[in-house]
C-alpha cells in the first residue's frame, strides 16, 4: 500500500533559480538561504527519506494557464512535463517525470470523493514547480523521484478556501493509501511565506503573522483553516494567499504531527521564506539538530 509519510513546504522564490544558475548560493546575501537548506537536503538523502514520488503543490505563473483558463485544482498525469519558458527560456533543470498510475488514481478518488479537479495531460511546469526540487536536489542530472504536480489558482480571485485546501489534503491521503503499489509519497506544499509584489504595500514582510502560521499549521491546522482570505491580504501581503497550499499539504498528515525541522529566513528577494519537514506524529523519525533555525535581517539565529 501507498503511504503520505511526509510532508514538506518551501517557498518557491523565482530568484532562488536564479542564485543557483549565476553561483551566488554562497555569498553574503544568498549563503544563509541555502545554509538553511543544507539539513533538509541531506535528511532527504538518508536511508528511507528518499520519495519514490512527490505529489507537488504549487501555483502556476501563467505559464500552462492564463485568463482563458484558470483552473481552481488541477492535476497533471502525463509521463513527463517540460520546464516551462516564462520568458527567458525554459529554466536549466530536468524534465519532471510523472507517475500517470498513481496520478491517474488520485484524480479520479478526488473526483469521486466532490472535489472537481482538471486532469492535464500535456502541461508545462514553471519556477513554482521546479524551484522546490532544485532546493531539494541541486543540479542532479534528472530528478531522483517521480512528481505528481497539483496546481492550485492562488493568482486570480476567487481562490479556494483555507479549508477547501485542508480537506483536498486529506482526500490526497486517502487516495495515496488506496493505492495498491508500495510507495513511499511525499506532499509538498510550496509557495509564501509573506509578500507582496506590486502596489504601495510593495516589499511587505510581517515576521510576526509568519511564525504564527507555522505554529497552527503544526498544532492546529484545523482553526488555520478557517482564517478568511481578506485576513491572509492585511496580514501577509497579496502573495501570502499562496500559504493555502501548505494547508493542502497539512491535511494529507493526518491530525498530529511532528516537526522534524523548522527554517525562517527574512528576507529572500522580497519574500520571507519558509521551509518545514513535517511527519505524522505515528510514524515520525528523529527531529534534526537544531530543529529551529530563524536567519536574515533582525533575526538572531536560534535553535531548538
Amino acid at each position: 500500500m501507498a503511504r503520505v509519510t511526509t510532508g514538506i513546504t518551501s517557498s518557491h522564490i523565482p530568484a532562488l533559480g536564479a542564485a543557483i544558475q549565476t553561483g551566488k548560493t554562497g555569498d553574503d546575501y544568498w549563503g544563509p538561504v541555502f545554509d538553511g537548506y543544507k539539513a533538509i537536503k541531506e535528511w532527504i538523502k538518508q536511508p528511507g527519506n528518499m520519495p519514490d514520488v512527490v505529489v507537488l503543490v504549487y501555483n502556476d505563473h501563467a505559464s500552462a494557464f492564463d485568463m482563458n483558463c484558470i483552473p481552481t485544482f488541477a492535476i497533471g498525469c502525463a509521463e513527463e512535463f517540460k520546464p516551462a519558458d516564462e520568458g527567458w527560456g525554459p529554466r536549466p533543470v530536468p524534465d519532471v517525470i510523472g507517475h500517470p498510475d498513481l496520478a491517474w488514481h488520485i484524480a479520479q478518488s478526488l473526483i469521486l470523493d466532490d472535489f472537481d479537479m482538471c486532469i492535464f495531460n500535456k502541461m508545462d511546469v514553471d519556477h513554482g514547480c521546479t524551484i522546490p526540487l532544485s532546493m531539494m536536489f541541486g543540479e542532479p542530472e534528472e530528478w531522483p523521484c517521480k512528481v505528481i504536480p497539483l496546481p492550485v489558482n492562488v493568482v486570480t480571485y476567487p481562490p479556494p478556501s483555507g479549508a477547501r485546501c485542508f480537506a483536498l489534503g486529506d482526500s490526497i491521503r486517502a487516495a495515496v493509501e488506496s493505492f495498491p503499489e508500495d510507495l513511499n509519497v511525499h506532499v509538498w506544499g510550496t509557495g509564501g511565506m509573506s509578500h507582496q509584489l506590486q502596489g504601495p504595500r510593495a516589499g511587505l514582510i510581517n515576521k510576526e503573522f509568519d511564525l504564527n502560521f507555522i505554529d497552527k499549521l503544526i498544532n492546529d491546522p484545523e482553526t488555520l483553516s478557517k482564517m478568511p482570505h481578506i485576513e491572509y491580504l492585511r496580514e501577509a501581503g497579496s502573495e501570502g494567499i499562496e500559504l493555502v497550499m501548505w494547508l493542502i499539504m497539512r491535511g494529507a498528515l493526518g491530525d498530529k504531527v511532528k516537526d522534524l525541522y523548522n527554517f525562517y529566513h527574512i528576507p529572500a528577494s522580497n519574500t520571507a521564506l519558509g521551509a518545514l519537514i513535517l511527519q505524522p506524529e505515528e510514524t515520525a523519525g528523529e527531529a534534526l539538530d537544531p530543529r529551529v533555525v530563524h536567519s536574515g535581517h533582525s533575526l538572531a539565529t536560534a535553535a531548538e
